[in-house]
């Protein structure tokens, strides 16, 4: 069970974000200020810690500062409002690894942030084991260095190509393009009602269904296109020299073979039926930068939810 250090000077807030994490499965420890939990943090170190940026004396950015000189591989994940948002990016200049935005939305945001982190820190965890592992023999060294490449390219659970690895890989397509008069296409992919899933039959089979879903769409996906993880439940593809009609077409194909494949305790879900909603943008129509053609795959994606699910939508 992953150990998680919350730290802010409001006890409702403590308290909510403890709830959800120890729901999440998460063993949560608390503490009211910054040099309280650097107290506690220095007599047994953490892997996760989530502080508010503006706590009394010592700041979060503070805080951060001094975690990262006891342990550097410690995931920081900074909470901010909208006045605050100038610290949380310096947060992350500073090493922080992520930040959520206060109030909270969605409390599902807190254990989505906090989910990536604890991927990190295994991630973090199986790179160090290699490491101790590594061996003379040029061959021994040559293989662990794919694992290695692996490791920061591919995301843990599923073996697909990770959030990072992608936007490198769109901005590098979004170059070429350019400068040869090229299309290509970003599908983005959710799993619908994932939720009631994982709810339902808990995280480890929720785990086995995202890997099932990796690799069925991966299989139905050509060479050149580039397969991710965006995060939690969502899958990206960027599918080079694309059109719009196409990559509808193509997105029709990844929704019928998931809905027609036989899941296990699939039937549970509404229709009987494990479900993908995809939203589907193009260059150059729909943006001429990786940002806004992300974000129209996104708005495109939010309109196929909208309109009752197991859909594409074309921005």
């Amino acid at each position: 069970m992953k150990r998680v250090l919350v730290v802010d000077d409001e006890s409702g807030l403590r308290t909510i974000i403890s709830q959800v994490l120890t729901d999440t499965g998460y063993a949560v420890t608390t503490a009211a200020s910054g040099e309280a939990a650097l107290e506690i943090f220095k007599d047994s170190p953490f892997p996760i810690v989530m502080t508010d940026v503006f706590m009394q004396e010592m700041s979060g950015v503070e805080l951060l500062h001094e975690i990262k000189q006891l342990e550097p591989n410690t995931q920081v994940v900074i909470m901010t409002s909208n006045a605050s948002l100038e610290s949380a990016t310096a947060a992350l200049r500073s090493g922080a690894y992520d930040y959520v935005m206060k109030p909270f939305e969605d409390l599902e945001a807190i254990s989505a942030v906090i989910d990536r982190a604890a991927e990190k820190v295994e991630q973090i965890r199986q790179s160090e084991t290699i490491l101790d592992g590594l061996k003379t023999n040029a061959h021994e060294l040559e293989e662990l260095n794919v694992q290695l490449t692996n490791l920061a390219t591919r995301d843990a659970l599923t073996g697909l190509f990770n959030r990072r690895y992608f936007l490198e890989a769109l901005e590098h397509e979004l170059a070429g393009s350019k400068r040869h008069g090229r299309t290509f296409s970003l599908l983005f992919i959710d799993v619908d009602r994932f939720k009631r899933y994982n709810d339902t039959f808990g995280h480890p089979a929720g785990d086995d269904l995202l890997k099932g879903l990796a690799g069925l769409i991966d299989k139905n996906s050509r060479s050149t296109t580039t397969v991710a993880r965006y995060g939690g439940e969502e899958f990206i593809l960027l599918v080079p020299e694309a059109p719009k009609a196409g990559a509808g077409i193509f997105g029709e194909r990844l929704r019928q073979s998931v809905e027609k494949h036989v899941w296990q305790d699939g039937e549970s879900q509404p229709l009987g039926q494990v479900t993908l909603s995809i939203g589907v943008s193009t260059y150059p129509e729909d943006g001429s930068d990786t940002k806004t053609l992300i974000a129209r795959a996104d708005e495109a994606l939010y309109q196929a939810k909208e309109n009752g699910r197991n859909r594409v939508v074309c921005y």
